[in-house]
């Protein structure tokens, strides 16, 4: 793995020097575009629109349009925004983290001290998993500030980027009615029902089948065969009443 950022985190008094390095990795697989006609690759290119010649990737800036004209921006300018929280992952106080709502998780970060042992890291990390809380803190990456949470998952201390309140949209335009009459037999079932599916959450027990098959797919065709696709069931739902449903799921045997 290779750092993303390094910097400090912070909380009250004490400093730890870290690194950030993405704790997630993509399984999709890359496809590249292709001319249809010869199989070419299909390039793209950065092109001044004015010349409509290609721009070298070091002569590239960033600008924002400000009255009809561009003011040019550099990295000083971004650090000078906000200089205390460029270099600084600052927590400025601590939540249970039952209380984020999952909508707001982005991506996560692990993070390593500068040195192996380091006491402040190991007594930040014991007090998160005594305490069952995590860290709230905004931090800037990429020229973008970030909320985010630190939380402790094992030996290691992770920063996990979250939104901001005003990223989530509000629900008031979704056609939906809080005036659902629902009996207490069916509440009953319903939940009967969520009793009868209840497990401990493993993900481990989830792979992302459809990239397997895809590349199953892509090996038979390129020995100039035709993959064996399973193809879906379609679910056959007997009659339209809730409560019976319900009962007759009930009775269906758990991953049958």
């Amino acid at each position: 793995m290779r750092s993303i950022w390094k910097g400090s985190l912070g909380f009250g008094l004490v400093s730890i020097p870290v690194k950030l390095y993405s704790a997630v990795q993509t399984t999709s697989l890359d496809f590249d575009m292709l001319d249809g006609r010869d199989h070419s690759r299909i390039r793209f290119q950065r092109v001044n629109e004015s010349t409509h010649k290609e721009v070298p990737y070091d002569k590239i800036v960033k600008g924002y349009k400000l009255n009809d004209d561009y003011v040019i921006m550099d990295d000083a300018d971004f650090e000078a925004a906000a200089p205390e929280k460029s270099k600084v992952v600052e927590i400025e106080s601590f939540v249970d983290i039952a209380d984020v709502n999952p909508m707001f998780y982005e991506t996560s970060y692990y993070t390593e001290p500068d040195t192996k042992n380091n006491k402040a890291y190991a007594l930040l990390l014991q007090a998160l998993k005594k305490s069952g809380k995590a860290g709230l803190a905004r931090f800037v990456l990429r020229s973008t500030e970030s909320l985010c949470i630190v939380h402790p998952v094992k030996n290691v201390l992770v920063i996990t980027r979250i939104r901001f309140g005003q990223q989530i949209r509000e629900t008031d335009d979704l056609n939906i009615s809080d005036d659902v009459n629902v009996s207490k037999k069916e509440l009953d079932v319903g939940l009967a029902l969520i009793n009868q599916y209840a497990e401990k959450f493993d993900v481990s027990k989830f792979k992302n089948d459809y990239t397997d098959e895809l590349l199953k797919i892509i090996t038979a065709k390129a020995k100039g065969k035709t993959a064996k696709v399973k193809k879906l069931k379609p679910h056959k739902t007997t009659g339209t009443d809730l409560y019976d449903q319900l009962m007759k799921s009930l009775s269906v045997k758990k991953g049958a």
